[in-house]
């Protein structure tokens, strides 16, 4: 009875908000159920046995790896939902979960994909046992939340450590946090072994546990295997570089961005598995980092029983998440929203850009607590590597100042092989300016290239759109 109430209050406040344009409703809804019920969300899925379950986790890529999934399946024939609009702590997924449930608690869908928050992972794997749980990758992200990469790799082994067999798990092999997670069943389409526990040093030689996940999850890989898209690892901006077994430095043989590629420990002969899914069909979709996405939502569709060519045909069709490589146009001008919240996207976004022949680019950077308030991670973005390819920067935002300092720098460490800083680089503490002057320097055939932090790109989309997203 209670969660009949919840829902069909729930139900209300998401109506009223849609219908004043005052966001989504993807919270509050959430936030009131598990407010009175704290077991709303263990209780609701109990309810709907039915429904299989999909959770991805990363610092990068979840939304787009969501939706390339739920557009295959939906191809398919299957209906699914998703927490489309990016809310992806538990009042997100109750308040998803409220808006696809009807009065009597019925979910009548065959699949619900969430993408999770990195600190929300444990909490959620203790509401639900999902099918799947995709682990996309860690990056160094929001240090005043997360804290180190280590730090949430070691909370999400000990949660996999509880999972029940029924759930499959997916792992970027190319990553050593992740792939590490899988210790005990290395191979596609084996079982894990036995409970292993060993204690090992970390880095400041402190002793701590390492526990493997449990006897009996499937464990099944994903990474990149094509030397063309090599490029040379920035140690500052390569945030996991040392064995996650044994805390020596990798070794690698190759690197597809930041820490990702083909790594082994000399010391330890703990290496990426050798049996992985590697072979991404083509998309719609630009950058290796977005081929990681592609790897793992196809990974999951065929082992879900979805042919190669209903995958393939979904793919090509693909239109990607509100703001991730989003197209927009507005009064025939275009602009494209690269998401770009650390080191590692930032610096990915930069160069796909240059790939596409951009010209134009907005920086947006915001400190608001999506963000995070610490915004010194901008000094590990290689900007230096792509000053000369823009001819037009434009920056804003709460930390406008900020990114214009780093970019200045940026353009004085290259000397004479630089342009004029002055002459190429605007600033604007309103964001309706940088957007207006962006599309005055348009011409008919070129693209603005939007990069901002997470509540900066909410705050893009309304000025472009006339929408809230939240």
């Amino acid at each position: 009875m209670i969660n009949f109430f919840l829902i069909t209050l729930g139900k209300s406040i998401l109506a009223l908000s849609r219908s004043l344009n005052l966001g989504h409703g993807s919270t509050w809804p959430g936030h009131i159920a598990l407010s009175i019920n704290k077991n709303f969300i263990n209780e609701l899925v109990k309810a709907n046995p039915q429904l299989k379950i999909i959770l991805i986790a990363g610092t990068n890529g979840k939304t787009t790896t969501g939706k390339l999934i739920q557009t295959i399946l939906e191809n398919n024939g299957k209906k699914v939902f998703q927490n489309e609009a990016g809310a992806n702590l538990l009042n997100g997924i109750a308040s998803t979960i409220i808006q696809h449930s009807n009065i009597v608690t019925e979910i009548n869908y065959d699949f619900a994909i969430f993408e999770i928050d990195e600190n929300t992972l444990p909490l959620i794997l203790k509401e639900i046992t999902p099918d799947y749980l995709i682990l996309l990758n860690l990056f160094r992200d929001q240090l005043d939340r997360y804290g180190e990469v280590n730090t949430i790799a070691n909370k999400w082994g000990d949660a996999i450590r509880h999972l029940l067999p029924k759930t499959k798990l997916i792992l970027n092999a190319d990553d050593p946090q992740i792939a590490h997670l899988g210790v005990g069943g290395r191979h596609s389409g084996k079982r894990s072994s036995a409970l292993q526990n060993e204690r090992i040093q970390n880095l400041h030689g402190a002793e701590r546990l390492w526990t493997s996940q449990r006897d009996g999850n499937e464990i099944l890989y994903f990474g990149l295997n094509d030397k063309k898209l090599a490029q040379t690892i920035h140690q500052h901006a390569a945030d996991s570089t040392y064995c996650p077994h044994c805390g020596s430095k990798l070794y690698y043989k190759i690197v597809y961005y930041s820490h990702l590629g083909d790594w082994e420990c000399k010391k330890c002969g703990n290496k990426r598995p050798k049996n992985i899914f590697s072979n991404p069909p083509p998309s719609r979709l630009s950058g290796s980092y977005n081929l990681y996405n592609i790897l793992a939502a196809v990974l999951v569709a065929n082992n879900i029983g979805v042919t190669n060519k209903l995958i393939n045909d979904s793919l090509k069709t693909f239109i990607p998440a509100f703001g991730r490589q989003e197209i927009l146009k507005v009064d025939g001008k275009k602009f494209q929203i690269f998401l770009s919240k650390n080191p590692t996207s930032f610096n990915e976004s930069l160069r796909t850009i240059k790939s596409l022949g951009g010209k134009n680019v907005l920086f947006v950077l915001n400190d608001r607590i999506p963000d995070g308030r610490d915004v010194s991670w901008i000094w590990d973005v290689d900007f230096e590597d792509y000053f000369n390819d823009f001819k037009n920067i434009i920056v804003s935002g709460d930390r406008c100042y900020d990114m214009g300092l780093r970019i200045k720098y940026s353009g004085q460490k290259l000397k004479g092989k630089s342009q004029n800083h002055n002459s190429k680089v605007k600033i604007y503490e309103k964001l309706d300016d940088a957007v207006r002057n962006g599309l005055s320097n348009l011409k008919d055939n070129q693209t603005l290239y939007i990069l901002p932090t997470y509540s900066a790109m909410l705050e893009v989309r309304k000025i472009l759109t006339g929408k809230k997203i939240l």
